[in-house]
């Protein structure tokens, strides 16, 4: 299918009335008791809200598919804990037309990031680490890891000893030195792709792989996007004594009802599962993965089924639903609570949210591989957050202090403590190599357009 079909092919879905609109009657997430997934027909922009200016919102995240810019989008608006805005349009198949809706399951790749760091915090708020410990307490294979120095163009590399250990925050902020493999040309990046690292089968198996390859940085010296997240994982596989699935669904998943979240598909759900387009490098448009030549699927498995699922990655492998999603970013707006149930205290999430970078450490991308940071944004990093902060540099409404991040197929979303509100998007598109649509900066700035505070 051409993008021009492809094109043609949403808009005629789109006048068959896949579109949502919105009802009179604000749903209450702030204390749901109900099942996973919440009554989105019943929503309502309220007082806070022009509604002129939410139907603008909703409008334009539709026109995302009338455009041939995303085959199906999902998304929702939060304030006070009642919905605002949800929005569905488009297809979740093209096979056989299956809408985009409230069942459909996405691939969030790397905001399964923020999951896995609360994770990690419930362990700390235990006393079982310190944010100053050396991360080499809890992995001895680090312990003898060595730094690039320098590198040369014909491949010659020289290499010297760690100043001192990373710690913990520097493994939760991306500032501990480590590389990561999905991008760049020196030495310890290339290391990751040449090894496989990501494509592990387990985490021990990761862990074994990393400590073969140098830092790229000094600890604590720059900030760089990195494995750090799944390294995450391992650690608390190993102060557990419990696979890091398991402990992701005693303690977050369950509890918080995110029925949908884990690391495949079952066969018996997989009908729900949204089809995921990337840039083919040669036909130049967007087309249905897996491509069939498979060198250009550089992502690895975009299936997500149990035959084919790998090691429990923390840093991206995580599959989940706009509900559940919800349900995460309530428990996190709620400061740590969410049915009843207490996931971390008020005081470690804000912990979490609280840029720990200084001047010299500069965020140079926000989540998704491709978006440089807004440099009018007062971009910082937290643990296992992206921080807006510095309100002098902040040119719009957006709250100081609001945490973000996104997923490598083109899901997004952030919460804003000032204005008690979130926004969720789910698309399925890798957007590297094609045309640059800013869906996390054009979503932002409506919502806030439409903000009456």
């Amino acid at each position: 299918m051409t993008c021009f079909q492809l094109r043609t092919f949403f808009t005629s879905i789109i006048l068959l009335a896949l579109l949502s609109s919105c009802a009179s009657v604000q749903y209450d997430l702030s204390h749901q008791t109900a099942t996973a997934f919440p009554d989105f027909a019943s929503v309502s922009p309220g007082d806070a809200f022009d509604a002129g200016k939410i139907g603008e919102l909703e409008n334009r995240m539709q026109k995302f598919v009338s455009d041939g810019d995303a085959m199906g989008i999902a998304t929702l608006l939060v304030k006070d804990g009642k919905i605002v805005s949800h929005t569905q349009a488009g297809l979740r198949h093209v096979k056989d037309g299956a809408p985009i809706n409230e069942e459909t399951l996405y691939r969030i790749y790397s905001m399964t990031k923020p999951i896995t760091g609360v994770a990690l915090m419930t362990l700390y708020e235990e006393g079982r680490f310190s944010l100053d410990d050396p991360v080499s307490k809890f992995i001895p294979e680090f312990e003898n890891l060595t730094v690039v120095k320098s590198y040369d163009k014909d491949g010659s590399v020289e290499i010297e000893p760690l100043d001192r250990q990373p710690t913990m925050r520097e493994l939760m902020s991306h500032t501990a030195g480590f590389a990561y493999g999905l991008y760049g040309s020196d030495p310890s990046n290339i290391a990751f792709m040449k090894n496989g690292i990501l494509a592990s089968p387990d985490l021990d198996t990761l862990i074994d792989r990393v400590a073969t390859v140098p830092l790229m940085y000094q600890p604590g010296e720059r900030w760089f996007y990195s494995v750090a997240v799944d390294i995450q994982g391992a650690i608390v596989e190993r102060l557990t004594g419990m696979s890091f699935g398991e402990y992701l669904n005693s303690r977050i998943l369950q509890p918080l009802k995110m029925t949908d979240t884990g690391f495949y598909v079952p066969d018996s759900e997989y009908d729900r599962f949204s089809d995921v387009f990337g840039y083919h490098p040669v036909s130049k448009e967007f087309q249905l993965l897996p491509f069939k030549e498979a060198k250009y699927n550089v992502l690895g498995s975009v299936a997500f089924t149990k035959e084919g699922t790998g090691m429990e990655s923390g840093g991206g492998g995580l599959v989940s639903s706009l509900g559940d999603y919800a349900r995460f970013c309530q428990m996190l707006a709620n400061g740590g609570e969410l049915d009843g149930q207490r996931i971390l205290k008020p005081e470690t999430i804000k912990l979490m949210r609280t840029s720990v970078l200084d001047e010299k450490q500069n965020v140079s991308i926000s989540g998704t591989l491709t978006q440089a940071a807004a440099g009018d944004l007062g971009l910082g990093f937290g643990l296992d957050f992206g921080v807006i902060h510095n309100p002098d540099n902040i040119k719009h409404k957006m709250g100081d202090g609001s945490y973000f991040w996104g997923g490598a197929a083109g899901t997004w979303f952030w919460i804003d403590p000032t204005h008690n509100l979130y926004f969720i998007g789910m698309i399925q598109r890798f957007p590297q190599g094609g045309p640059a649509v800013d869906f996390r900066g054009i979503s932002k700035d409506l919502v806030y357009e439409a903000l009456n505070q």
